[in-house]
């Protein structure tokens, strides 16, 4: 699977599981990090878990390459790292504070979810 479809997929899995506020950049053009970053947010801790323990099982299931997860314990901000799809999972204070959609969005790079219900074509 190409990065851009584990985004997709790990957005999708996201938002099936009542994730909030998510977002997937495309950073490759900025960083040699990783190609894509999902960014999505959690109500708690207990929210922030279960969606980062949702993402890792559905995405070993499909056999993605887990290098590391940070932060499972804490639930404040989980970061699950596929090499080339990072996944940041925030409570919304964390999030806001961190901002990391001011940091790698650069007003071109945000895909369009199937799930947005933004109107705008892609």
């Amino acid at each position: 699977m190409d990065p851009k479809q584990k985004a997709l997929t790990i957005a999708q899995a996201l938002f099936d599981r009542k994730a909030q506020d998510i977002t997937v950049l495309h950073v490759a053009p900025l960083t040699t990090l990783a190609d894509y970053l999902v960014i999505a947010s959690g109500f708690n801790h207990l929210q922030v878990k279960g969606l980062a323990d949702y993402v890792t099982d559905m995405t070993e299931e499909k056999g993605f390459d887990l290098r590391r997860t940070e932060g499972v314990s804490e639930g404040a901000w989980v970061v699950i790292d596929y090499a080339d799809v990072i996944v940041h999972i925030f409570r919304q204070e964390e999030r806001e504070y961190y901002n990391l959609e001011k940091l790698w969005d650069n007003g071109k790079n945000r895909l369009i979810l199937p799930f947005d219900n933004l109107g705008e074509e892609e």
